[in-house]
């Protein structure tokens, strides 16, 4: 329908024909997919790394120089990144008492069906 054909006898007919282009419009929108943006990484000084773990600067100056925290250096400054410090905190999960039972358990009826074989043989 062209937009000159609109007269107020071709209002129905103008009107279906716009709630069809709605309706199709409607569907492309809901049928794509929601856009991906990619977040910057934006580095983070000492301070607020140590905000972020909970530690004391002395502290994670330690660890920088064991090496045992991600980091980067420009010049004298160091860097950190916030998903990185977070992946570092997880990586030093301790087991809880049922996940260490639960490795017992497992672990214990492995050997013992090694040690039943090994007793039968003989």
């Amino acid at each position: 329908m062209e937009v000159n054909d609109i007269s107020f006898e071709n209002l129905p007919r103008a009107v279906a024909h716009l709630v069809s282009e709605i309706a199709e419009i409607k569907f492309l929108v809901e049928r794509k997919e929601p856009p991906i943006i990619s977040q910057k990484r934006i580095p983070l000084d000492i301070t607020e790394a140590c905000q972020i773990i909970g530690k004391a600067k002395p502290t994670v100056y330690t660890l920088v120089r064991k090496r045992l925290i991600p980091c980067y250096k420009n010049g004298k400054k160091l860097y950190f990144f916030e998903d990185e410090l977070l992946d570092w905190i997880s990586q030093g999960k301790k087991k809880t008492l049922k996940e260490i039972e639960a490795e017992a358990k497992l672990d214990f009826g492995k050997n013992f069906k090694k040690i039943s074989t090994n007793f039968n043989k003989n």
